[in-house]
């Protein structure tokens, strides 16, 4: 495996750990909640926190996403149990497209459109940097925000956390 590809991968299994203890600690009971008429509820930001590992392959293997014609719509979860097991598949699609995805991909364009309007275009590996992984840390985030509303303790991430120290 190319050492860019290596890092990628690596970095993405290890944050992952993190977002699985976010979707775990999601009180599906309270799917509906928002903290503001304008937000996610807490069920849908929670499924599409699980859906991002999806796009690695959107992003890397197609050459563009458009919108006007795509009919995904994102899943609706009632039980932690499946919320999980939606994201571990995801996830591991995910580590499989970057262990076999040629280097030479991540040069190659990418597009998001909605018909003639296009959103971006940008290299493959640019789009999955932004679009796939840190599109994934600030829903994960954003989540991590609604959690702490709700006065559910919040996993570690990157170290302790006020809930759990030590």
């Amino acid at each position: 495996m190319h050492p860019t590809l290596h890092s990628f991968l690596a970095e993405w299994e290890q944050e992952a750990k993190a977002t699985r203890a976010y979707l775990a600690s999601v009180p599906l009971d309270k799917a509906d909640w928002k903290p503001h008429e304008k937000s996610f509820s807490l069920g849908k930001l929670a499924a599409h926190v699980a859906e991002i590992p999806s796009w690695m392959r959107i992003t890397l293997f197609q050459d563009e996403l458009d919108f006007a014609t795509s009919t995904y719509k994102t899943p609706e979860f009632n039980n932690t149990e499946a919320l999980l097991a939606f994201f571990d598949q995801n996830l591991a699609d995910a580590v499989e497209v970057l262990k076999t995805c040629p280097v030479e991909t991540l040069e190659e364009m990418w597009t998001m459109r909605h018909g003639d309007m296009v959103f971006f275009s940008l290299p493959k590996g640019v789009c999955m940097r932004t679009w796939v992984f840190n599109h994934q840390y600030h829903h994960r985030a954003q989540l991590g925000v609604y959690l702490r509303m709700l006065d559910v303790p919040l996993p570690s991430v990157y170290g302790p956390t006020a809930d759990f120290q030590g």
